[in-house]
């Protein structure tokens, strides 16, 4: 290996050029070296390779304690560390090679690894929900990367520590904090990984708070530093924050797209906190009134050990099952959330809030108003501690719910017209057009009609506004009955497989086809009329990799690839060897944690040993590679069109008829969807 190889490789790395910097180091026939791993470790995770990273840099540690470079070794144990707690989840793992790192060093203080061991145990301390612990060792973090000249410790300190405060309600210094650290980061001065963990860390700071306009903002400005500068996963987690705020803002059919796109992206690299960008495609759906997509994504998102509440149990209320959504919403506060996370409060009133605002909806649903008022004085309680007028609009429309459900018209329509009016102001068109149905109601009890007729009309304009035409289908049902014809009886038709056949009747012709790839789309759009299925979605559940039809005890499909398992492959020996590594450091942990009485510590390792038991059980890999998404995108969507379209080519040539309905009531693109005439409705068995 001469200077010049090495040379090439470091400029490849520094342009982002990480496919290239890969071929160049696997073009090299030489042992490997402590410089050679480094480089390696780079350039595995920018071209998608998280164990690629995470071996390179467990043989650099090991090659280093052979040759008795402590200290070294203890750099490299750390750097483990941080890339699983990155993009693993698994935080038994990421204590396990910080206690190795810890052991080599503890009798040099000075040394820099100290600064990048303190970051890296300081996130991992916020992720467990241990905020006095974030605290102390953010303050370590900040105190030895301004000692030795290392800024990105000193940063990733500042973050957290100012989340510490915001968590304990010092709002006023945690956010002033995290706007010095937001113009740091447009400054360009940082390198591109920490500067995109960063963005998306101040991001979630606010979200947490609802803290939308300044998240925005934020996000737009991560978004333009994300083109030509993210790698890794960090451009899946910028997409789930511009879904976010595109789900506030409306329409959803957007926000939807950036969800399923990030879906796409994360796949390879997140493990125990994939169920976020699913759940977030989840709250998309349901704000589009599709609720069988809506089921599907929380679905996924629980089978992947994440809590999709409050979106799932607000689902079951839009179903009808308000019994059901008041037992999960009531279980979700019972049993908080515990899976190691940064996007989620990990404790206390922010991660309560968003469960008492549905549970306070809920509840009255469900003729409990104890319940109501109880998480309404808490949402109240929490609203005054943290200062956002989300959250105190949220309050506020609790108020109104009950005075409403009290049958105080008077106090319910004040209530209710100042929050809409809020919601309004804080562009969340969605909040707002919902809470007008209720005001309609208020207006309604005080005997006023054409006000409540005028509130449920704004409320069904806002809604098609937002293209969630269920949920004006669902206000117009409170408007006066017009004079209307009884819809005709559905025609009842059949597309039905039979092993390697279809059976196919309709207009009172059956025809058998051989089964096709595009009957099996085609099956899925004649199944639920007028739902629009995004291509990615579409494939995915073509492919069996998104649960249809399952209920959250019921049983899980087998897949090995798409939303529903995160999309990994199967196992091969790399990924054997690197769940028997994983389960290794995990077994250590708990050694530890018992040995040192720490029960806690120890209960949440063995909550990790059980998520890489059942993730072995059903044999999914760690060796997914990250996809160019937007050719991704368009390969699907080609693909997926040309298959449909052969199927309904060969069911013309056998039944014109049908051929003909199918030409003029199928849509394709994007987004596929069956639209047939509501005047004349089909009805297909499968």
């Amino acid at each position: 290996m001469t200077k010049a190889d090495l040379s090439s490789i470091r400029t490849a790395l520094d342009a982002g050029d990480f496919a290239l910097a890969q071929q160049l180091l696997d073009g090299l026939s030489m042992p490997p070296s402590a410089e050679l791993l480094a480089l390696r470790a780079q350039a595995a995770y920018g071209t998608g390779d998280l164990e690629g990273t995470l071996a390179a840099y467990g043989e650099l540690y090991h090659l280093h304690l052979e040759a008795d470079r402590l200290h070294e070794a203890a750099f490299a144990a750390v750097m483990v560390g941080m890339y699983l707690m990155m993009d693993t989840g698994l935080m038994a793992t990421v204590r396990a090679w910080l206690s190795r790192a810890e052991r080599l060093v503890q009798d040099a203080p000075d040394n820099p690894a100290w600064a990048w061991l303190a970051a890296v145990r300081t996130y991992e301390r916020l992720m467990c929900g241990d905020m006095p612990g974030t605290a102390q060792w953010a303050q370590r973090a900040m105190d030895e990367g301004q000692r030795h000249g290392l800024a990105p410790p000193s940063i990733i300190g500042r973050v957290a520590m100012a989340r510490v405060r915001i968590h304990d309600g010092d709002l006023d210094e945690g956010l002033s904090a995290l706007d010095d650290v937001a113009v740091e980061l447009s400054s360009g001065h940082l390198d591109p990984l920490t500067t995109g963990q960063m963005w998306c860390e101040v991001i979630c700071a606010m979200q947490w708070i609802g803290q939308h306009d300044r998240a925005e903002e934020w996000t737009e400005a991560m978004e333009r530093w994300r083109h030509g500068a993210a790698f890794g996963g960090l451009n899946g987690r910028c997409r789930v924050h511009r879904a976010e705020i595109m789900r506030l803002r409306g329409p959803c059919d957007a926000a939807e797209q950036e969800a399923l796109l990030a879906c796409e992206e994360l796949r390879p690299w997140m493990r125990r906190e994939y169920g976020w960008p699913l759940t977030e495609l989840g709250n998309a759906r349901l704000r589009k009134g599709d609720f069988a997509g809506a089921e599907e994504a929380f679905l996924a998102a629980h089978q992947n050990a994440w809590l999709p509440q409050p979106g799932l149990a607000l689902l079951r209320l839009a179903q009808g099952r308000a019994d059901e959504a008041l037992s999960m919403i009531n279980g979700a506060l019972d049993h908080p959330f515990d899976v190691p996370s940064k996007e989620r409060p990990p404790s206390g009133g922010l991660q309560r809030a968003p469960l008492r605002d549905a549970q306070v909806v809920i509840a009255l649903a469900a003729g409990d108003a104890d319940t109501a008022r109880t998480a309404a004085a808490d949402l109240a309680e929490i609203a005054r501690t943290y200062r956002s007028r989300t959250l105190q609009n949220s309050a506020l429309a609790a108020q109104g719910r009950l005075a409403l459900y009290d049958g105080q018209a008077s106090d319910a329509i004040r209530l209710l017209s100042e929050a809409v009016m809020e919601w309004v102001s804080l562009r969340m068109p969605f909040e707002a057009a919902q809470l007008r149905v209720e005001l309609a109601a208020a207006h309604r009890t005080a005997g006023d009609e054409k006000t409540a007729e005028r509130e449920l009309e704004a409320a069904c304009r806002a809604f098609e506004t937002l293209h969630a035409l269920p949920w004006a289908k669902l206000a117009r049902e409170h408007l006066p009955v017009t004079a209307s014809r009884q819809a005709a009886e559905p025609e009842q038709c059949v597309f039905r497989c039979e092993g390697d056949m279809r059976t196919v009747t309709f207009d009172g012709l059956t025809v058998y086809l051989k089964d096709l790839k595009g009957m099996h789309y085609l099956e899925r759009l004649l199944t639920e009329p007028g739902r629009e299925f995004h291509v990615l979605d579409l494939v995915a559940v073509e492919r069996g990799s998104l649960p249809v039809g399952d209920t959250v005890d019921g049983p899980r499909r087998d897949a090995h690839s798409g939303l529903g398992q995160a999309g990994l492959e199967v196992f091969d020996s790399k990924a054997r060897e690197a769940y028997r590594q994983r389960l290794a450091e995990t077994e250590e942990d708990i050694a530890e944690a018992e040995a040192n009485n720490d029960f806690h510590r120890a209960e949440l390792a063995r909550a990790d040993r059980q998520f890489l038991i059942d993730e072995l059980r059903r044999g999914v890999g760690l060796n997914g590679r990250a996809r160019a998404v937007g050719d991704g995108l368009e390969r699907a969507r080609t693909s997926a069109t040309r298959s449909l379209r052969y199927a309904l080519k060969r069911i013309s040539q056998h039944h014109p008829s049908l051929g003909e309905h199918l030409a003029r009531t199928i849509r394709t693109g994007s987004y596929f969807a069956y639209e047939p005439d509501p005047r004349a409705p089909v009805h297909w068995m499968t």
